[in-house]
């Protein structure tokens, strides 16, 4: 592992030279010109002078080397290097190297161990987490590779070579951190990889681990997932959106034998007719800030150009929802369609200005619309906007839609139904794939179904 003391060293050794050469420089230059065009005329105090002069710019340099450049590579906690600098060091390994990895390391219960043993315990465990991966990683024969501290409980490692040279030893590092404790506390640990065949940004390949990272902790990883390179995905979102190049698909919801409305999934089109799915779309748009210009888009397309009069559901940001822009247009729109519309939210962040969410909620309902909240029983957040905001229905989190699921967390179901119905709202599950399921919802007082056991997604719109 390169020690990022010693490269702290080099780095405000080489950083001061820079800054103060050129002043020992100019006063050699200065010295030596008075020396040669005035040296019969010169006083001895001169060369008093010039000596005084040139110890202080050799004491400037030494000076700037170790007290006056404050510059900080290494993390004090952790003793790895800062995020910024070790973003700097990879980008230009990067750039000098043809096939390049970098690996994440996670102490996914860090936020745990802080609140359980204290701050100075969670930063021992960052201490002591840091110098096992190093030591690990020379045991197995790999040295002088950097690694830096992230944020909260992450660091990140960079490794020459691509990512199948390494993917067998995160795994068994992974598997071998089972067995690590610090001072009795519980560490869990997880890691992700990624490498240069996604992205020469450094950037990217971050925002690509942390994706990896997510996708791993829900078991739904799959290494062909990310085929698109990120800066090909902007320009794809970017010109959908402009171009409006969208398809939107709809699936039948049902309340006994008849359909209620449908929901609508919608897919961006690219530049060669690729299909671009949410899972992929939506972490663009967010990152570039264009969730209420794509909502609007949606909104106007579908109660524009839909040319039915059914009913339909939609997910859209919740943000956009907050958003006086968005707010405006769509009224606007629904003025004019009287389309009923069902707005599903779905929110990892509680959002405690609860008087000015309803406020909105209400202000939209003269208008035919009605709001969902997705996912409840899963997150949090769900569970608070049932019990605080105006909402109309709820709808319960996938995991829960398998004939085991059902099964086991019947009382689960049973609870939130009973909640839901003793504030006037509807109760609505989806993805119900067999008889089986469908028979246990039938029998739990779910009011709405939704799953390809019922209906199957159709086109109804292609711009």
């Amino acid at each position: 592992m390169l020690l990022p003391q010693t490269k702290e060293r080099e780095y405000r050794f080489k950083l001061a030279l820079r800054m103060g050469l050129p002043i020992f420089a100019l006063t050699v230059a200065l010295v030596s010109h008075t020396l040669i065009t005035n040296y019969k005329a010169l006083q001895s105090s001169f060369y008093i002078e010039a000596i005084i002069l040139m110890v202080i710019s050799v004491y400037f340099i030494f000076y700037l080397i170790y007290n006056g450049f404050k510059v900080k590579i290494t993390d004090d906690v952790s003793s790895t290097f800062t995020r910024e600098y070790l973003y700097e060091y990879i980008q230009k390994e990067i750039a000098s190297k043809k096939d390049y990895t970098l690996i994440l390391i996670s102490i996914d219960n860090l936020n745990d161990i802080n609140n359980l043993y204290g701050i100075k315990n969670g930063d021992k465990v960052l201490k002591k987490v840091a110098k096992w991966i190093g030591n690990y990683l020379v045991n197995g024969g790999i040295e002088n590779f950097p690694m830096g501290h992230i944020k909260g409980g992450e660091f990140i490692i960079g490794l020459e070579g691509v990512k199948e040279k390494y993917t067998t030893v995160l795994e068994l590092m992974c598997l071998k951190s089972s067995e690590f404790k610090v001072n009795d506390i519980e560490v869990k640990i997880s890691g992700a990889i990624t490498d240069t065949s996604y992205s020469k940004d450094i950037d990217y390949l971050v925002e690509n681990l942390f994706e990896h990272l997510e996708r791993n902790k829900s078991s739904k990883y799959r290494d062909d997932e990310d085929t698109i390179n990120p800066n090909e995905l902007e320009s794809l979102v970017i010109n959908a959106i402009k171009m409006r190049n969208i398809i939107v698909m709809s699936q039948e919801v049902y309340k006994g034998k008849k359909v209620v409305f449908k929901e609508c999934h919608v897919r961006l089109k690219g530049y060669n007719s690729k299909v671009i799915y949410p899972k992929t779309y939506l972490k663009v748009i967010n990152k570039l800030g264009l969730g209420v210009e794509f909502d609007l888009m949606v909104m106007q397309e579908l109660l524009t150009k839909s040319k039915d009069d059914d009913a339909y559901a939609i997910n859209i940001l919740p943000t956009s929802l907050r958003n006086e822009k968005f707010l405006s247009q769509i009224k606007e729109l629904l003025k004019t369609s009287q389309k009923r519309v069902i707005l599903i939210l779905g929110e990892m962040e509680y959002y405690s200005h609860t008087s000015r969410y309803n406020s909105i909620i209400n202000s939209l309902k003269e208008f035919n619309v009605e709001i969902a909240v997705d996912r409840v029983g899963s997150i949090h957040t769900s569970f608070l906007y049932l019990r605080e905001l105006d909402i109309d229905m709820i709808r319960y989190d996938s995991y829960y839609s398998n004939e085991d699921k059902l099964d086991k967390n019947r009382s689960i179901i049973d609870g939130f139904n009973t909640m839901a119905h003793e504030k006037n709202m509807k109760s609505w599950i989806k993805n119900i794939g067999d008889e089986k399921s469908y028979n246990i919802v039938q029998s739990m007082n779910i009011d709405y179904v939704q799953g390809k056991y019922l209906s199957e997604l159709e086109k109804i719109y292609e711009s």
